[in-house]
């Protein structure tokens, strides 16, 4: 007799099991098992004899899933097609695998389960589901699972919504990363030091940001944006262009509002004089890559000074955590059109070594960047802004004050 050994559930996985119903929306931290979990499901079905639909975001998030059911079902493998992505065991169960970045994955197939794995990262999930996925199940009353770490709440989120709303078949579980025994506790809290609150809660305890991955928050963008009456510039960042980017130099005041802002594109030759030009005040300039030269010889011939900032990943999130409270607290303020865009396009994504800040594909984040070299500069500068007159009352801030309320993880934590 054959024997097939399927992978051991640890307790927060066999509750998830035990509470399923048709419909099935998993929003859980990351290293939780949520495809492992899923993986062990599939080849459950496929051994039953069911047809099985497995449903992932890219090629690279599906040949996990693919090489752990090939392993599990070596013992009563029939045939397998790493072209096709399909699987045959004895039986006659069938897993068919699909990427969710072509058009209409799944169509014309039919299935008992499907399975879609890292939904949170799917892009119009909904209409997917809609117009491809949600008939698979129709011949056979079949079985659906989301599963995924959070992103916001968008698309994914609005299924797990659907139960806690209480569409009839639904069924929605949070579990945190700490219900996974084989995750060390210590490593856990290690991450809750290291990371802003609301990156730890949506990447370890499930509960998505309410602005998605926008470190700023759109509401918060909105506030500090608008008509403003400029002072003298104080300080100036500066962010150098690299192949298609742009030059941006951003000048702040004495109340660290925007002040003065340029951008362009142009031969080196011509940056460094525009810039030379321009400097009347301190200022920070991305000296990264190319730029260390540029750098080097702006401050050689500047009679302001002008701080040497590298870009790292570490150096990048530290900054813009620092922008993040200017805008947070409603201290940064500025009233250029692209400044305000760019942000609100600004995204992070937590990885293995670290939080990654940066715009999404094929989109600029230079505003963003002198934005945040200077407002990093401006705050240490220790300078308390004259009082400014807002609707006829005087409202003196300091650059240097914090507001540890700005951190307040939102969203519901049950499971």
């Amino acid at each position: 007799m054959l024997t097939v050994e399927l992978p051991s559930l640890h307790a927060g996985q066999i509750s998830v099991y035990r509470g399923r119903k048709r419909f099935n929306v998993l929003e859980c931290g990351r290293r939780w098992g949520k495809t492992l979990f899923g993986v062990v499901l599939a080849c459950e079905g496929a051994i039953e004899g069911q047809l099985i639909g497995w449903f992932a975001p890219t090629y690279k998030y599906l040949m996990e899933a693919w090489r752990d059911m090939l392993k599990i079902l070596a013992p009563v493998l029939v045939a397998s097609n790493v072209q096709e992505k399909r699987i045959e065991v004895m039986g006659g169960g069938v897993i068919e695998c699909w990427t969710m970045d072509t058009p209409d994955p799944g169509r014309s197939r039919k299935y008992h389960k499907v399975f879609i794995d890292e939904g949170g990262l799917v892009k119009s999930l909904t209409e997917i589901w809609n117009s491809s996925i949600r008939a698979t199940l129709a011949d056979f009353k079949g079985e659906g699972w989301f599963l995924g770490t959070p992103k916001g709440r968008r698309e994914f989120h609005a299924f797990f919504e659907r139960a806690a709303q209480g569409k009839p078949n639904w069924a929605s579980f949070r579990m945190p990363t700490a219900t996974n025994p084989a995750i060390d506790p210590e490593e856990i809290e290690d991450a809750r030091r290291e990371l802003p609150p609301e990156v730890f809660a949506q990447e370890f305890e499930g509960i998505p940001a309410d602005n998605g991955g926008n470190p700023f928050g759109m509401a918060a963008i909105a506030a500090c944006f608008g008509p403003i009456v400029p002072g003298k510039p104080v300080v100036y960042g500066i962010d150098l262009a690299k192949s298609q980017d742009w030059t941006v130099v951003i000048g702040l005041d004495g109340n660290g509002q925007e002040c003065y802002f340029d951008r362009w594109q142009g031969p080196w030759g011509d940056t460094k004089r525009r810039i030379m030009d321009k400097l009347d005040a301190p200022a920070i300039a991305d000296a990264t890559g190319v730029g260390d030269p540029i750098v080097e010889e702006l401050q050689h011939n500047s009679r302001f000074g002008i701080e040497a900032f590298k870009f790292s990943q570490t150096s990048k999130q530290q900054i813009m955590e620092g922008l993040a409270a200017g805008i947070q607290t409603n201290r940064f303020k500025f009233s250029t059109d692209v400044i305000r865009s760019e942000l609100e396009l600004f995204e992070y994504e937590y990885t293995r070594s670290g939080v990654r800040y940066e715009a999404p594909r094929g989109m600029h984040d230079d505003c963003v960047c002198a934005a945040a070299m200077a407002w990093h500069k401006f705050s240490r500068m220790g300078r308390t802004p004259m009082p400014r007159i807002v609707g006829g009352t005087a409202a003196v801030r300091t650059s240097l004050e914090h507001d540890e309320s700005m951190w307040e993880p939102v969203g519901r934590s049950t499971w």
